[in-house]
């Protein structure tokens, strides 16, 4: 930064220096071509009021001529703008020395600025033509002159330089600024979620504290559907497993009703819905499949860069395709129309959660054997297991995919 910083005063320094040079040069050139125009317009005029003379009388500086005494006022004028023109020359060569002074300090003074040295502890900070990025000098309207007797700072302080914070105190700015207590809630959740059982079981308590506060807000209602789901599966019986289930079904629903376009919402809503069908009747664990499958299909349609989604639609193409013919007559007589996948299906949507995040997981790889397997496909059954075997077994999921492993490696 500090590098990048050196290198753009030094640009800043080149760029003043060669507009005081086209400056300069553009002061001089007009002067030159108003001097000449008026000489050659002077000769003219001598030459025509000496018309059949035969003499020719240069008048230019000659005050008898009346012609010369209006060209001479002329000259008053040019020569007067050509000194403010100088002046504004000059002090712009002053402005670029000073700049190219301040250089050397550059680096240091913005190394103190990133300690927190130059700050005089909490109080307000001193301002520094440092503490500016590259002046940007505003056109003075050509109605308004610089007042009698002012400087060109202090002209420069009306027309204006625009000023700005540096990077570093940006920065700094933004370091010191606390995170809301619903930012820091979040960020403390999504911790605990990736965490292992004993961390993980924080997750749903830590979230419930806040809930009367947060509870009209999508993202804190969605992590709580999360945490319910984590719970769920970190029960020990059935019915504390249905009771979070349930629950985590009414919270999912209301962070849907708040926020109809998170994905998040429709994705772990999906998931409890899942979750809940275990405990269900035949008639709700269908009616469960099938908001299982359109909160899915939406949550892809929200955010189709996410693996999980994938990965969870491939799980339910594959149950829907495990079917028996009477759980499909049953669906069929209480909905109308019967769920309907492919192994085909099911395998597309396992590449595409492993083609989004390579080596997703382990389940994933097993899920993959199964479909090749079901396929006839076994010789990319075998090199989907391998891949599984050479994943490290390190959550509960792992565990559950490491036992299905072992009893497909034995079909095969």
């Amino acid at each position: 930064m500090l590098q990048f910083r050196s290198n753009h005063a030094t640009t800043v320094l080149r760029m003043a220096q060669a507009d005081g040079k086209v400056l300069a040069l553009g002061v001089l050139a007009g002067a030159a071509g108003i001097s000449l125009a008026a000489v050659w317009y002077q000769s003219r005029r001598t030459v025509a009021s000496n018309t059949g003379t035969g003499v020719y009388r240069p008048g230019l500086y000659t005050s008898s001529n009346a012609g010369s005494v209006t060209l001479q006022t002329g000259q008053a004028e040019v020569l007067d703008r050509l000194g403010a023109l100088i002046q504004c020359v000059s002090e712009l060569k002053e402005e670029v020395k000073a700049l190219k002074d301040a250089l050397p300090h550059l680096q240091d003074h913005v190394r103190d600025e990133l300690r927190g040295k130059s700050g005089g502890g909490t109080g307000a900070r001193k301002a520094s033509p440092l503490n500016r990025t590259t002046p940007t000098r505003k056109k003075r309207s050509s109605g308004a002159p610089r007042a009698e007797g002012q400087s060109s700072e202090e002209a420069e302080s009306e027309g204006g330089y625009m000023t700005a914070l540096t990077d570093s105190e940006d920065e700094d700015r933004k370091a010191e600024e606390p995170l809301d207590e619903l930012t820091a809630l979040l960020r403390r959740a999504d911790g605990l979620h990736k965490c292992n059982d004993d961390k993980k079981k924080e997750g749903l308590s830590t979230l419930l504290e806040r809930k009367e506060k947060f509870e009209q807000k999508c993202q804190y209602l969605w992590r709580l559907t999360r945490a319910y789901a984590d719970a769920h599966d970190l029960a020990g019986d059935s019915l504390e497993k249905k009771t979070f289930a349930e629950k985590g079904k009414q919270v999912g629903a209301q962070a849907i009703s708040v926020n109809p376009m998170c994905a998040e919402s429709h994705q772990w809503y999906a998931i409890v819905c899942g979750l809940l069908s275990e405990y269900e009747s035949v008639q709700n664990k269908i009616k469960n499949g099938y908001l299982f499958k359109d909160h899915l299909d939406k949550a892809i349609e929200l955010k189709p860069q996410d693996p999980l989604s994938y990965y969870l639609l491939g799980r339910w193409c594959y149950a829907v395709a495990q079917c028996t013919w009477i759980e499909r007559k049953i669906a069929a007589t209480l909905f109308g129309e019967p769920p309907s996948a492919t192994i085909q299906e099911a395998l597309q949507n396992f590449l595409k959660a492993e083609e989004l995040c390579p080596k997703y997981s382990k389940f994933n790889y097993v899920f993959l054997a199964k479909c090749y397997k079901d396929l006839g496909q076994k010789i990319q059954a075998k090199k989907m297991c391998d891949a599984a075997s050479a994943l490290s077994t390190v959550t509960k999921e792992d565990e559950e995919a490491q036992k299905e492993l072992d009893s497909l490696l034995l079909s095969l």
